[in-house]
């Protein structure tokens, strides 16, 4: 008898705040509707209460009908376990997370108390039963959930700086740690949740933005303390950019899988902005996109893609795609030259991960 399949279709940060949102998603819904399951990052808050908090940025807070982008891509599970979740306070988080789940989404990574913002989305179909897990490793201070506390569910790192050379003054290196107690819990979330299905897929919203390349001591750590657990996959989002493609144990990890479909909050590419980006970053801003002010990199994007049976996952690859000037992400084909553009550049930011990469049809096939 065939071993029954389903696919697994992970995106990165949604949230685009411009015009009307049913143009976004027109170039890839054909391919999410392959999909059984199909994840993004929410990147927004949808509501009309709240009111904007001290550390949060301008915008970032969408009317409950812009959520719509998340049914035109047919998105059945969706983490809200980001940096943003409470930037518009408590209340505009309960919306959202009410919103999404009145869409029929199951929503991970945040919720009404600590409890719930740790449970994982269950789907199952044709016997294969798929667990997902999220949390955010960039909250803002206050953003955790608690016990009795709304909020997301942290895997926090910690930072220190050691003294690298005797001159006074020189650089030192920045070195970050995995919280014992986030660790802990996550470990936890992840065996109990191994214990039922057949998979089990963790969403990590972490890293550093906006840079290519760089991954932070913590992750790696992260990332090979949730596979002992009995996690199958990870899916990084928050940096904006594509990051190294690794694997562990033949496990694959996704730090980054970058923006899907994203815009600013704030229409226009200020000059404070641009010195910004140029000084912190190293990133030339394109004027040509005053609507997605992060870089060209950044609209590189990826769709991950999971093969999954009763005996685990089967198979995992990637879809490139990149973002047009309409902010909408096109999947590219095996015969366009910027197909191999993009696995080029994917095998330049995971050096030192040492993943093999084969190019199947339109797809991209990771094992390690």
């Amino acid at each position: 008898m065939i071993e029954k399949e389903i696919t697994l279709l992970g995106c990165g940060d949604v949230g685009p705040m411009h015009g009307d949102m049913e143009p976004y998603s027109t170039l890839v819904r054909p391919v999410l509707a392959t999909g059984d399951i199909r994840f993004a990052q929410c990147e927004r808050l949808y509501s009309l209460r709240g009111s904007r908090q001290v550390s949060a940025p301008d915008g970032g807070r969408g009317t409950p009908d812009m959520a719509r982008i998340f049914t035109d891509c047919g998105f059945n599970v969706v983490s809200l376990a980001s940096n943003l979740a409470l930037d518009w306070g408590e209340d505009a988080l309960l919306d959202t997370i009410d919103l999404l789940r009145d869409k029929g989404i199951q929503v991970i990574g945040a919720g009404r108390n600590l409890n719930e913002a740790r449970k994982p989305a269950v789907i199952e179909k044709d016997g294969v039963r798929v667990a997902i897990l999220a949390y955010c490793s960039v909250p803002k201070e206050g953003y955790s959930a608690g016990p009795n506390k709304i909020g997301v569910a942290p895997m926090r790192a910690h930072t220190s700086y050691e003294q690298v050379e005797y001159q006074a003054g020189m650089p030192p290196r920045i070195v970050t740690v995995p919280d014992s107690e986030d660790l802990a819990r996550m470990v936890e979330d992840i065996a109990d949740a191994k214990k039922t299905a057949h998979a089990v897929i963790v969403s990590l919203h972490w890293g550093i933005h906006f840079i290519p390349r760089i991954i932070a001591d913590y992750q790696p750590l992260v990332a090979k303390a949730a596979y002992a657990a009995g996690a199958d996959l990870i899916l990084g989002h928050h940096a904006h950019v594509p990051k190294a493609i690794a694997t562990y144990g033949g496990k694959v990890c996704f730090y980054s899988l970058s923006n899907f479909i994203f815009s600013s909050a704030v229409s226009g590419l200020t000059p404070e902005r641009i010195e910004l980006f140029a000084q912190r970053y190293g990133v030339t801003l394109d004027p040509e996109f005053p609507n997605f002010p992060l870089g060209n990199d950044a609209r590189r994007s990826l769709i991950a893609k999971a093969v999954i049976s009763r005996a685990g996952i089967r198979k995992v690859s990637f879809l490139p795609a990149l973002i047009d000037k309409q902010i909408r992400p096109e999947v590219l084909l095996r015969n366009d030259p910027r197909f191999d553009d993009a696995v080029n550049f994917m095998k330049w930011v995971s050096e030192g991960f040492d993943p093999t990469f084969m190019i199947e049809g339109n797809e991209v096939i990771v094992s390690g």
